[in-house]
């Protein structure tokens, strides 16, 4: 039964009996003999279709839900099961917001430490992404932002204050100030991550909000892109403090803290709303305590 409930979870979530079937690892036949199967079980229609996917049908989105919940938790007994014979094992999956990437190393490495059985994948991801990922038991965990748009029902965790940078070179305009304001951020010609980041949709809020209308010179999805333009010396971006901590900024670029109005955004570590949590994200939130709790990182909290 939960196979096939996952067979369900993939259709939905792929919109597509193919791709579902190369998902899953099992040939398509396989797969709409699963579906069929649940549906024979269950009394009800759940997907519209005929050669292809069209579809849920109503009672189909309904069976989604509880399809979630109970793989869910089925996926969670069989690592508490296996973390009781063999400590904590497993394959712990987290998605970060680009801005974010580079202090999911502060989790991983302590967590691995204690745990050295388990292996990580790290995705660098959307927000609206991350949410949609969680949902659909794709990842146990995410790093995103907390305060700026909606995060639906996932249990959540603040981290640290996000707040923002002007990276230019020595002699570009305001290169030689101790600070700027977001008006004057507005003037020179930027290079931002692309409109589907939650950072860019919160910078071009704030140079809106100072009479300038957002029009970057350059657009990208990677932080590391973006970086490399600026080391030319010939163009200039906005980012995350912590991130350019960590890409350890040196002459001739410059890092000028972005003031008036004063921007500030809560990160955070999130993972879907089930009590008990599984094995490897339990043990990944009280890593994420820890580190919250540090002095150095709860005065950036606070």
């Amino acid at each position: 039964m939960i196979d096939k409930l996952e067979f369900f979870i993939a259709v939905a979530r792929e919109q597509s009996f193919s791709r579902a079937a190369e998902a899953c690892g099992v040939t398509q036949p396989t797969l709409s003999a699963g579906i069929k199967q649940l549906e024979e079980t269950l009394g009800v229609l759940l997907v519209n279709r005929s050669s292809r996917f069209h579809g849920l049908t109503a009672e189909g989105d309904r069976v989604l839900e509880w399809a979630k919940r109970i793989v869910g938790d089925a996926r969670a007994m069989r690592q508490d099961v296996r973390s009781l014979k063999s400590g904590l094992v497993g394959h712990l999956k987290i998605a970060a917001v680009p801005t974010a990437l580079s202090m999911v190393a502060l989790l991983t490495t302590p967590f691995r430490a204690k745990h050295p059985g388990v292996r990580f994948s790290i995705a660098s991801m959307t927000s609206i992404q991350i949410l949609e990922t969680l949902d659909n038991l794709e990842i146990d965990a995410g790093i995103t932002y907390l305060d700026n748009e909606p995060l639906g029902t996932v249990r959540h965790l603040p981290l640290y204050i996000e707040q923002y940078r002007l990276l230019t070179s020595a002699g570009s305009p305001f290169a030689d100030r101790k600070s700027v304001t977001w008006a004057e951020v507005g003037q020179i010609p930027l290079c931002l991550l692309t409109p589907d980041m939650q950072n860019r949709r919160i910078i071009d809020r704030l140079l809106t909000s100072t009479g300038n209308q957002p029009a970057p010179t350059l657009e990208s999805n990677s932080v590391i892109a973006l970086y490399a333009h600026v080391r030319t010396g010939r163009w200039a971006s906005i980012m995350a403090e912590k991130l350019v901590e960590t890409l350890d900024v040196v002459e001739p670029i410059r890092s000028i803290p972005i003031t008036e109005p004063q921007a500030l955004h809560q990160i955070g570590l999130i993972v879907p709303r089930r009590d008990p949590m599984t094995p490897l994200a339990a043990a990944l939130y009280a890593e994420a305590k820890s580190f919250a709790a540090s002095p150095q990182t709860a005065t950036k909290i606070a």
